[in-house]
């Protein structure tokens, strides 16, 4: 009998701001071509959502759901190992510091890598992606809010087809947002200098971790009905170069739109890959098959041929998988049930802790469901988090995982046990909601003199932690006289940020990277986290200050100045870092979860079967 191993994660000490029907893992006989990679291996993962989008940098498929398989099928220049550390990834591409004075930075993909279909990866490619992350060639001023779909959270039929417009949550002083000047092309065919507007302190990030780059030739071939690979590329080229903006709008809206999918596309051509991976199959609600991808040539090459990944919203029904041996890793969302049922597992390893991920609700501050649109009113959303079971939260459902390392998180901005946290949390004023206040909650709502107190709170309803959570935040804020309403759905993470599709939000921000503008995208105006609408204007020129602040010191003042202005504001307030529990057959070997995004998945090329095979 195998011994189980029982060992503690270790809490994110850095600055933050911050997945499937298929075999048991099997053995196989390793390919002749020496790259490591075992002929029919095969390994399964779970996740607790769906997979719905192949484009994490859109407002609506930015979700982990979609970036933990998105960094396997799309291949970037850098990623974060588990330490965490940034590590390059000189096999895809190289990034040079050219200037410091204007900050000019060049990027070259690696010679002869390829997408999945054979085409070159070149610079239109990396051109492509400056223009969607930048949005410096947007129609301006055009605000696409009319245009969602508040049942899906995706645009219309009616969204302008003459309008050009990037959905990736640029903004003014973010990342790509301070390089408007168009890049310049390499002579090479395969590199591009990007000149930032004014200093980053982030460059070296900037160009995407998780969410990577697209296929332009892909986008081109579609939008532009362009059968050529080749002259797809430079149809793409041309339009940016040019500031076509009728090409740009058709452009804009592929690159949008056409790489989403729920279940596996009818055209192969959506699923074209750079990263070590390649989507092979993909059934809508229950799996996705990652096969290894034959054109990838890089320093990711995998073991497993095949990883599948379940959908399994229940945490028990991912452990009775686990046990029943039809998957071999899970990361479930973690509850006092789930730490049981793994005690009575042989053969297993597991590790819990404090994950990267932190709980939270977001109030709608405007284009709400509620007619009257009351969170606008910051009295309402002063009363609404004076209801807010905080304690209760974490001492009902999370101190019966974790213990006592279970605590309420205080901050928006820093991560508990990071320089910073304890001296933010004294001085924002997070401690004058640590406790429900009901009686003071009425007097507000009172003095508001809202009439609808309705308030629709969307979540994750396959959730069982979250139908808890939900729970006791509607007992208690009713008893003020809110009218708190179910507006859980399982397709929760397409509808944040939708005009008109609730009016709270419960869900947790992973952090993806330990930059110090990481959070800036939650708050600032127009960011691509920032789901309700929030605006302050001191909050948008401290995201600019800090993007080109060099001095620590200086960026933790910067940084605790943002953390009691948005509790100053009544964003919503924090909960609790996640629990988190990661359980591994025996059967597997090399997963080493990280406890930032993409988790487990952050080295799945090192994955790989144990002697013993899988069991029959």
């Amino acid at each position: 009998m195998r011994i189980k191993r029982i060992s503690t994660a270790v809490a994110l000490t850095a600055v933050g701001a911050l997945v499937i029907s298929g075999c048991a893992a099997g053995g196989g006989e390793e390919s002749p071509d020496d790259s490591g990679l075992v002929e029919g291996s095969s390994i399964t993962a779970a996740w607790n959502q769906a997979f719905y989008s192949m484009n994490g940098n859109t407002s609506f498929g930015n979700a982990t759901a979609n970036n933990n398989i998105n960094y396997l099928v799309l291949d970037g220049f850098n990623s974060y190992d588990n330490t965490p550390q940034l590590v390059k990834n000189d096999s895809f591409g190289t990034y040079e510091l050219v200037s410091e004075d204007p900050l000019t930075v060049k990027y070259t993909v690696a010679e002869g890598k390829k997408w999945s279909d054979g085409t070159e990866i070149d610079a239109a490619d990396l051109m492509l992606h400056w223009a969607a992350l930048s949005r410096a060639l947007d129609t301006p001023d055009f605000d696409p809010a009319e245009f969602t779909d508040p049942e899906t959270g995706e645009f219309t039929d009616a969204f302008p087809t003459d309008v050009v417009y990037f959905d990736s949550g640029a903004t003014e002083g973010s990342q790509f947002g301070l390089v408007t000047e168009t890049p310049e092309l390499g002579e090479d065919g395969r590199s591009i200098t990007m000149t930032y507007d004014s200093p980053y302190v982030d460059w070296e990030v900037a160009y995407g971790l998780l969410g990577a780059i697209l296929p332009a030739h892909i986008v081109a071939k579609k939008a532009l009905e362009i059968d050529d690979n080749a002259e797809a590329k430079q149809a793409v080229l041309d339009a940016i170069e040019s500031e076509d903006a009728e090409a740009l709008a058709a452009l804009s809206s592929f690159w949008n739109n056409g790489f989403n999918f729920t279940e596996m596309p009818s055209d192969p051509e959506l699923v074209t890959a750079s990263g070590p991976y390649m989507i092979s199959d993909f059934s809508a609600d229950e799996f996705v098959t990652l096969t290894a991808n034959p054109e990838y040539t890089g320093d990711h090459a995998p073991n497993i041929e095949e990883v599948t990944i379940r959908f399994i919203p229940d945490p028990l029904a991912a452990v009775q998988a686990l046990e029943n041996g039809e998957v071999d890793v899970i990361q479930p969302q973690a509850t006092a049930d789930i730490t049981t049922a793994l005690e009575g597992i042989d053969g297993i390893t597991v590790s819990t802790g404090v994950g990267g991920t932190y709980e939270h609700v977001d109030l709608q501050i405007a284009n709400a469901r509620n007619p009257e649109n009351i969170f606008a009113n910051p009295q309402v959303r002063e009363a609404f988090m004076k209801t807010i079971p905080r304690q209760e939260i974490v001492d009902t459902l999370i101190k019966p995982i974790i213990g006592d390392d279970a605590i309420l998180r205080d901050s928006f901005i820093f991560v508990p046990g990071a320089e910073g946290y304890d001296e933010s949390s004294a001085n924002n004023g997070s401690a004058e909601y640590a406790e429900v206040d009901i009686e003071g909650a009425k007097a507000l709502l009172a003095e508001s003199g809202v009439t609808n107190t309705e308030v629709c709170l969307l979540y994750a309803s396959n959730n069982p932690r979250r139908v808890n959570e939900f729970a006791l935040i509607q007992a208690s804020a009713n008893q003020a006289g809110f009218n708190v309403t179910d507006c859980g759905s399982t397709e929760w993470g397409g509808l944040l940020g939708t005009p008109g599709a609730y009016d709270a939000s419960l869900f947790g921000w992973q952090t993806t990277s330990i930059t110090v503008t990481d959070w800036t995208a939650n708050f600032v105006t127009g960011g691509i986290n920032n789901n309700s609408f929030y605006s302050n204007e001191r909050i948008d020129e401290i995201s600019k200050e800090i993007s080109g602040e060099f001095d620590a010191e200086a960026q933790q003042e910067l940084m605790m100045e943002a953390d009691k202005i948005l509790w100053e504001d009544f964003f919503g307030p924090t909960l609790f870092q996640h629990p988190e529990v990661t359980a591994i057959s025996d059967r597997v070997e090399g997963i080493d979860p990280s406890i930032i995004a993409p988790t487990i998945f952050w080295n799945t090329w090192d994955w790989a079967v144990t002697d013993g095979g899988s069991e029959e």
